[in-house]
């Protein structure tokens, strides 16, 4: 049974930091490309970040980019997001996501439903 458990999520002031970690089981994480997305109250949830299956290449979001760091230590099966310079707008719900197909479609994959696995998600408020 596949399981992505996110964890790290907190209130933080306007400007402050935030690392978030999703622990992965059930599955190999090396064959799989991972992603964090979000969710606001009241929006739809939006693609964040993307990195390889080996974690050479990274995918972000325009409005990210530049903030958060996506990672992943393969033998210890985790994948991270490492948050900086947090804003209002960033407040919402983090979800860890994996799947197989390439990291750049996660964006599409998402729009359509059909990511393989996705996590509980874990809060992040960020306060102005």
């Amino acid at each position: 049974q596949v399981q992505l458990v996110e964890s790290g999520g907190g209130l933080v002031q306007a400007g402050g930091s935030l690392r978030l970690s999703c622990a992965a089981s059930g599955l190999t994480l090396s064959t799989y490309a991972m992603a964090w997305a979000r969710q606001a109250p009241g929006k739809e949830r939006e693609f964040v970040a993307s990195i390889s299956r080996s974690g050479d290449k990274t995918y972000y979001a325009d409005s990210v980019k530049g903030r958060f760091t996506i990672s992943r230590d393969n033998a210890q099966n985790t994948v991270y997001l490492q948050m900086g310079s947090l804003k209002p707008e960033d407040t919402a719900v983090y979800y860890c996501a994996a799947d197989r197909r390439s990291m750049f479609t996660f964006p599409s994959l998402l729009k359509s439903g059909t990511i393989n696995y996705w996590g509980k998600g874990t809060l992040v408020t960020a306060s102005s």
